[in-house]
């Protein structure tokens, strides 16, 4: 189901029209429906509210003025990198291991030093 801050693709008569994020999800007055609230990602950025049953925000498609819509989960396709293991080395040769530069750090040695 997608949750709030989910990053959802809007289907319209099943072509891919617009990206949303999920803004929130709170219960509407009538059982089993609920107010979702999604930022459209276009320009100018727009947020809409929908009234949906839970099975039409879990991606089962619907109609609103007379058009099939659907809501589809973005799922990221890059793997955590920091779960990936890094290649060997093929050379052998010891890799600099990369440096963390401060810009406050390096913002104070330029005052100190202006020439």
């Amino acid at each position: 189901m997608a949750a709030v801050n989910d990053i959802v693709l809007i289907y319209l008569e099943d072509t891919p029209v617009s990206f949303a994020r999920v803004e929130s999800i709170l219960p509407d007055a009538k059982k089993d429906w609920y107010n979702i609230k999604l930022l459209m990602l276009k320009i100018p950025l727009q947020v809409v509210t929908w009234i949906l049953k839970d099975d039409y925000i879990n991606g089962s498609e619907f109609h609103m003025n007379g058009q099939k819509i659907k809501l589809e989960k973005v799922e990221s396709p890059v793997k955590d990198l920091l779960l990936e293991k890094k290649p060997e080395n093929p050379t052998g040769k010891k890799n600099n291991p990369a440096k963390i530069i401060s810009f406050s750090d390096l913002k104070k040695k330029n005052e100190q030093d202006p020439g």
